[in-house]
């Protein structure tokens, strides 16, 4: 009972801070009207417990999910930039009975973009790479707690870091900027120095309000309308994936409607042998209650192998946001059950506490 109460007064103490007023004003430094630099924190604290197919015994850890620290600005006329580092998991417990104390901090996003005009730019570095809309929102403004569980199935297989590539694209915005387009080409798998590069492309429609950034948004509380469907596609040698998605946000008379669709189909064949023929399909769902700030959610999961001995898998899950101040200062809350083909289903618990500023 006391451990309990310990448990409920951190909460409370929490909850306090980030009620409390929030500062305005930018972190920016600006040496003249053509030069000028921001500054970013992302800040995911995160309570879970996995349950082992296995020995239906639970792994529960406190840590901090995500800790980013964000860099952008422009170095001269149409000339931008943006660096995020990253030092992911720490604190979590590891298979090998430790747990991650040591932080290990790495170069997440480093890219540059040079804008011609709306039809076209051009961007360079290391960047997030996918097909589908949700291997390219940004981890600061997802619907659930995380992304779908097989958005970055690919990422492994093709030596990526986390979803992203070194490589150059084309970007640009056509009808009206409701048009979007993005293809590029990417290092990709370097199993042998004479290896062709990887190429990725997509496209996307808005059919009301326009989307035109880097990072898709995974949902704008009731702020934007947006109805967008896209498709694209990642091939490199044998390999290909290919992807369609669907996004709603749409404002109401007592609340707003999130909803996503994306389904994604990856087929290393011969090339990438870890990336095994595989259709994974998400959906997702919110619906933020009037002036409530409570958003209850649903994220629905599902990968179906090609061959009889894939391991499908399916995964429920249902919980609820709480937007103390939009997506800088939250508290996420889901709970997924998990069915897999080869083994016996197992429960998953997670609570999220964001801070986020940029």
């Amino acid at each position: 009972m006391r451990h309990r109460c310990h448990i409920w007064l951190a909460l409370g103490l929490v909850a306090l801070v980030l009620t409390a007023p929030a500062a305005l004003g930018q972190m920016q430094i600006k040496v003249n009207d053509n030069t000028w630099m921001k500054f970013g924190l992302l800040l995911q604290t995160q309570a879970d417990a996995q349950q082992d197919p296995i020995t239906n015994a639970y792994s529960q850890n406190v840590f901090i999910r995500r800790v980013r620290l964000l860099l952008g600005g422009q170095l001269a006329p149409n000339v931008t930039f943006f660096v995020e580092t990253d030092s992911p998991n720490l604190g979590k417990s590891l298979t090998t009975g430790t747990k991650n104390v040591q932080p290990s901090i790495f170069l997440q996003d480093a890219y540059v973009e040079y804008k011609f005009r709306d039809a076209i730019a051009i961007d360079a570095g290391l960047m997030l790479v996918s097909p589908s809309r949700n291997g390219l929102q940004s981890a600061a403004s997802l619907l659930p707690v995380d992304y779908g569980a097989y958005t970055f199935a690919q990422s492994a297989a093709t030596q990526s870091s986390v979803g992203r590539d070194t490589g150059i694209q084309a970007k640009g915005y056509l009808l009206g900027n409701k048009l979007e387009y993005r293809a590029g080409v990417f290092q990709g798998m370097r199993d042998e120095q004479n290896r062709e590069l990887r190429f990725t492309g997509r496209v996307q429609y808005d059919f009301f309000d326009k989307e035109n950034g880097f990072f898709y948004t995974g949902t704008y509380l009731g702020k934007k309308k947006v109805l967008a469907v896209g498709g694209g596609i990642d091939r490199q040698h044998k390999y290909l994936g290919y992807a369609f998605d669907a996004f709603l946000d749409y404002p109401l008379k007592y609340g707003a409607i999130t909803t996503q669709f994306d389904h994604i189909r990856y087929d290393g064949k011969s090339f990438l042998k870890s990336l095994p023929d595989q259709h994974d399909t998400l959906f997702e769902a919110g619906y933020l209650i009037g002036k409530t700030r409570f958003q209850p959610v649903v994220q629905l999961s599902r990968r179906d192998f090609s061959l009889a001995t894939g391991n499908d898998e399916k995964r429920y899950g249902a919980g609820v946001n709480y937007f103390l101040s939009g997506h800088n200062a939250n508290i996420k809350a889901l709970y997924t059950h998990v069915d897999s083909r080869l083994t016996d289903s197992s429960r998953q618990f997670t609570i999220q506490f964001q801070f986020f500023y940029y």
